[in-house]
């Protein structure tokens, strides 16, 4: 039995992910996007990986920067997730960014982030995936945003 896209989703769709916008510096302007295709890949060295659309607008700022930031949601921050996850360029005007090690934006009251420098662009299918070394990292006690079966969802635990 073929596989196509449609049902692709609806299946995979069946596994709750948390939600992360994914961020980066080029030249002066600030890009990013919502992402759950995100992974903690090694912890020696530490790596964590991305799978970006190769035609979002991110995509070559991504490639020109080699950096990103991975802000890991909260529960509160479900606007966020919606509003980078728009196409178009995104407004970080009323956003709290810090940098840490490569300048890529660390959003305020994630509750995690990694800041990462990246050492691989691999291919696979229609996106690209980049393999990111950690530079530098944080986080905060609170509970995830959520994504399941399409819709965003809550996980009542708090850590």
């Amino acid at each position: 039995m073929a596989i196509d896209s449609a049902t692709q989703r609806r299946i995979m769709g069946r596994f709750a992910t948390g939600v992360t916008v994914v961020t980066t510096r080029w030249q002066d302007e600030l890009v990013g996007l919502t992402a759950n295709a995100v992974a903690s890949l090694s912890l020696d060295p530490p790596l964590v990986l991305v799978a970006i659309d190769r035609a979002s607008q991110t995509h070559a700022k991504l490639v020109a920067s080699r950096c990103y930031a991975v802000n890991i949601l909260s529960a509160e921050q479900q606007e966020i997730s919606q509003r980078f996850a728009q196409r178009g360029p995104k407004d970080f005007t009323d956003l709290n960014v810090t940098t840490a090690v490569t300048g890529a934006p660390i959003l305020g009251g994630v509750l995690g982030w990694v800041d990462c420098r990246v050492t691989e662009i691999l291919p696979g299918g229609d996106h690209d995936i980049f393999i990111g070394h950690i530079e530098a990292g944080g986080w905060r006690e609170g509970s995830p945003l959520l994504f399941f079966a399409g819709k965003y969802a809550r996980l009542d635990v708090r850590i």
